[in-house]
């Protein structure tokens, strides 16, 4: 069915069947909406009869999608949160796509009879997760920002920098394996692509770390302070989509990693957060055009007509499953292991736990005595703000709760308790902000630091309150 307005009816089919595709997926078969949203893009798609829409406009649009929702993904994750999980991410990355790129090759080539050259495309279009149902996946389940999380992440940032080399040498690889879809080329050509390609993605993360790291935190709090929402959510859609668009168009890197290095540059800045929150509504309605796009694309015919070709390629994903992820799996939960036995390691500090009885029964006597009199002349919570900002701000999420200023003997002391809550992935890094607030120029002054360790659960995050008294 045609429609002279391609952009609006391709807009109004694709949330109006995903609204009701992912809510009968939901309340009657207990599923995620995603999968509603993909039965709504096959519903959609040409090959399905009845109204479809602009599959080239749906596409474009799901691409936005994905800049959002990498963006998004970026602005909760640290260069140092992805250094954490490089030992598992990177050699598991890489063994996974060469398993199933093999596997897949194989059996194209000796069971099809493909051309060596288009039978390992197909092994490589298997070996590579969706960035988007991966990342969706992961915050249905509620685990985006869990180490699990964390691993899956710097997973996909593996498999996209490699994507966009294979991308590139696939045209003279397939002439060197024997395909027809393109003339042979010499090793010495292969090389030099490798060499360009693997260039233009140095240079684009050079790019983000030493400028964008500097500038676009600048930008969003120069923005921020003009005090106009829609000129902030104006920002926020402008560097996601603008960063990826050129990161595209001028390193040939992914629209993805583009905007997930965007994100992760942004997170140093306070506005993150609201950042986050801002285009939260936007990558969820791009997503679903996202899924829907993808159903789109699916011919179901397929299925009847090929039915063992298509149960093959299943058993391939299944097979380097069940030989990659799962033992990488059990590792992770020895990893796991161990954090919990730093944890334990942190708690039985007698010394620090020994101070923090003293100190709270000392607050209790002083509470005790009477209402407390405030002595603004005596508070230096602002000064211990911004050493605090200065310590966390580029490592953890924080949140400060400052108590009343309360007067000692008379009155030429002052005491001020401050409850502090900071989330990290490591133990070993909880260790580090304690020893670095003790080490503060307000050591003189901060009289105890209590910890209570929370919902660390199997997530791999460390969750701290933290009960600063100072004089």
């Amino acid at each position: 069915m045609e429609h002279s307005l391609p952009l609006i009816s391709t807009l109004v089919i694709a949330f109006s069947l995903a609204l009701v595709f992912g809510f009968l997926a939901e309340r009657l078969f207990k599923a995620p909406p995603l999968v509603g949203y993909l039965l709504a893009g096959i519903a959609a798609g040409k090959y399905t009869p009845g109204v479809f829409a602009d599959a080239a406009l749906a596409q474009q649009l799901s691409e936005i999608g994905v800049m959002l929702l990498m963006f998004g993904v970026g602005l909760h994750f640290s260069v140092r949160d992805l250094m954490n999980v490089k030992g598992i991410a990177v050699p598991g990355a890489v063994l996974q796509m060469f398993i199933a790129t093999l596997l897949g090759g194989l059996v194209a080539h000796f069971v099809w009879d493909w051309h060596w050259g288009d039978a390992l495309a197909l092994g490589r279009c298997l070996s590579c997760a969706s960035t988007v149902v991966l990342l969706k996946a992961l915050e249905v389940r509620g685990i985006l920002q869990s180490m699990d999380g964390q691993i899956a992440v710097g997973w996909l940032v593996v498999e996209d920098v490699a994507t966009v080399l294979i991308l590139v040498l696939l045209p003279p690889l397939a002439g060197l394996l024997g395909s027809d879809a393109a003339p042979g080329i010499t090793g010495k050509d292969i090389a030099i692509q490798i060499a360009i390609t693997i260039g233009n993605v140095i240079a684009f993360i050079a790019v983000m770390m030493l400028v964008g790291r500097r500038v676009l935190p600048w930008i969003m709090a120069q923005v921020a302070r003009t005090g106009s929402r829609e000129l902030f959510t104006l920002f926020v859609l402008a560097a996601a989509v603008g960063i990826a668009y050129g990161a595209s168009a001028i390193f040939n890197v992914s629209f993805a990693l583009g905007a997930f290095f965007a994100g992760m540059v942004m997170r140093e800045s306070k506005f993150a957060h609201r950042a986050a929150t801002e285009s939260l509504p936007l990558q969820d309605a791009f997503s679903v055009l996202f899924f829907v796009g993808v159903g789109m694309l699916f011919d179901w015919h397929i299925i009847i007509e090929a039915p063992l070709s298509v149960l093959t390629v299943l058993l391939i994903v299944i097979a380097y499953f069940k030989l990659i992820l799962e033992p990488i799996n059990n590792s992770i939960d020895e990893y796991q292991s161990e954090t919990a036995a730093e944890q334990d390691e942190i708690l039985q500090n007698t010394a620090l736990l020994t101070r923090m009885n003293q100190m709270q029964k000392e607050l209790e006597e002083i509470y005790a005595a009477g209402d407390p009199t405030p002595i603004p002349n005596y508070d230096n919570s602002g000064k211990l703000l911004v050493e605090l900002n200065s310590i966390l701000s580029a490592s953890v999420d924080y949140s400060l709760d400052f108590g009343q200023v309360s007067a000692l003997n008379d009155g030429y002391i002052m005491c001020r308790p401050i409850n502090m809550t900071f989330t990290t992935n490591t133990y070993a890094e909880t260790r580090a902000i304690i020893d670095a607030l003790h080490n503060s120029d307000f050591t003189n002054q901060i009289s105890d630091i209590s910890v209570q360790f929370e919902n660390s659960g199997s997530s791999g995050n460390v969750q701290v309150n933290l009960y600063i008294t100072y004089f």
